[in-house]
C-alpha cells in the first residue's frame, strides 16, 4: 500500500478535499482550478450545462480520470500522486454512471455479487447474503435470477446501485445516473438514491433533476467553463441565485 494511504483523518475532516484542480484534454482545458470539499454525509449536487466539467469533476474523485494540475484528499488521502492504490481508492469510493454495464450473461445477483467476490476476495456466503439484503433495498429482491436484458433501464441501473454498495464504500458518486432513462423509470432510481443519501451515505451526484437536487441536496454546485460559478444551500441557488450566470441557466431549465 503506497505512502498516500498511512494518513490519520477523522470525520470533523473533509472526506473529499479538492485542491486547484486542473484537467485538460489535449489543449481544452475542462477543470481550471476547482477547489471544493465535502463533509461526512453530505449530499452535493453538481448541475450546470452540457461541457461545463461536471462528469470530469466527479470521474477524478476515484482515480477514473487523471488530472494535470492540483490535489485530492479522499479521507486524508492524497489520491492524486504516482503511487496511489486504486484499489484502495475505488473500495472507498463508489460509483454508478449513466451506462448501467452489467455483465449480460451473469444473473442480476451474480452481478451485485461480482466485485466483492473477485476483487476483495470476500467469501461467497457473506456477499450473497449482503447483495440479496441490497436487492431488497432497491425493491429488486424477485429479479435475482433474471438476466440485465429482462430488466427495464430503471431496474438496470437499480441493480447498479446495488452493485456499487456491495464493495460497502464510504461514498458514492452519481454520474447523471437518470439521463439515459425514460421518464416513467426516472422516479424509482431516484428514489433509490434518496434512500441511499437519507441513512448517511456521503454522496456527490451529477444531475440535470433540479427538483430533485432541490429536494435531496445539502448543496448544489453551479458550474460552467470549468470553474465552480456558486455554491450554497438549494434554497438559495433556486431562489436567489446571486452569480448572472446560474440565473440564466436555472432561467432555462426550471
Amino acid at each position: 500500500m503506497s505512502t498516500e494511504y498511512a494518513v490519520s483523518w477523522s470525520p470533523d475532516q473533509p472526506i473529499i478535499d479538492i485542491r486547484g484542480l486542473h484537467k485538460s484534454f489535449g489543449n481544452f482545458e475542462v477543470l481550471k482550478g476547482i477547489d471544493l470539499s465535502v463533509h461526512q454525509g453530505e449530499v452535493i449536487c453538481i448541475i450546470g450545462p452540457s461541457g461545463s466539467g461536471k462528469s470530469t469533476l466527479i470521474r477524478t474523485i476515484n482515480g477514473l480520470t487523471p488530472i494535470n494540475k492540483g490535489e485530492i484528499f479522499v479521507e486524508g488521502q492524497l489520491i492524486t500522486g504516482p503511487k496511489v492504490d486504486k484499489l484502495a481508492l475505488r473500495r472507498k469510493v463508489g460509483m454508478v454512471f449513466q451506462q448501467y454495464n452489467l455483465f449480460p450473461h451473469r444473473t442480476v445477483l451474480d452481478n451485485v455479487m461480482m466485485a466483492p467476490r473477485l476483487v476483495l476476495k470476500e467469501p461467497k456466503a457473506e456477499v450473497r447474503e449482503r447483495a440479496r439484503a441490497l436487492l431488497a433495498k432497491v425493491r429488486l429482491a424477485e429479479k435475482e435470477d433474471h438476466f440485465p436484458g429482462e430488466l427495464s433501464g430503471g431496474q438496470q441501473q437499480r441493480v447498479a446501485i446495488a452493485r456499487s454498495l456491495c464493495m460497502r464504500p464510504d461514498m458514492m458518486l452519481f454520474d447523471e445516473v437518470t439521463a439515459a432513462l425514460d421518464p416513467e423509470t426516472v422516479k424509482e432510481v431516484l428514489n433509490t438514491i434518496k434512500e441511499v443519501a437519507t441513512e448517511g451515505m456521503t454522496c456527490v451526484l451529477v444531475t440535470h433533476e433540479m427538483g430533485f437536487a432541490r429536494e435531496i441536496a445539502d448543496r448544489v454546485i453551479f458550474t460552467d467553463g470549468g470553474r465552480i460559478v456558486e455554491m450554497g444551500p438549494p434554497a438559495q441557488i433556486f431562489s436567489d441565485p446571486q452569480d448572472t450566470r446560474t440565473k440564466e441557466f436555472l432561467s432555462q431549465v426550471l
